[in-house]
């Protein structure tokens, strides 16, 4: 196995689908590719004074990656991409630009109403290119 991809948001369960990512990238000397989507990403233009500093969503989603990443021991190779659009379909389209052999995803909303109306996870598990791991996260 070379290329693990795996989701990302700034929440508990998602933290805890990348550390099983990351903990199994390192096992099996695979590149760990974090991916966040980004629906509606948002950019703020901030100036004070005669500086001026322009913060985006994608900005911040790579902070809180990097940010998270440097609580992993030990922490595998990695790369980041912060891409906009639907979760599902980018983790899908990250993995098959990589051809990834393994999606890591979490098992948040798999069970109950949101298996019926659908779940990152569930639509990842119907149409990836590569296998799938659905952590268990709740």
């Amino acid at each position: 196995m070379k290329q693990i991809v795996v989701g990302f948001l700034d929440v508990d369960t998602a933290h805890e689908a990348l550390r099983q990512a990351a903990e199994l990238a390192h096992r099996l000397d695979a590149k760990l590719h974090v991916v966040t989507a980004i629906e509606s990403p948002n950019v703020e233009v901030v100036t004070s004074g005669g500086d001026r500093w322009v913060l985006s969503d994608f900005d911040r989603a790579q902070q809180a990656i990097d940010d998270f990443m440097a609580t992993v021991s030990p922490a595998p190779r990695y790369t980041v991409a912060v891409v906009e659009g639907k979760p599902a379909e980018v983790l899908i389209a990250e993995a098959e630009r990589l051809d990834a052999d393994l999606i890591v995803v979490g098992n948040v909303r798999m069970q109950g109403p949101g298996r019926i109306l659908g779940s990152v996870g569930n639509h990842v598990a119907h149409h990836a290119p590569c296998s799938v791991l659905i952590s268990k996260t709740v």
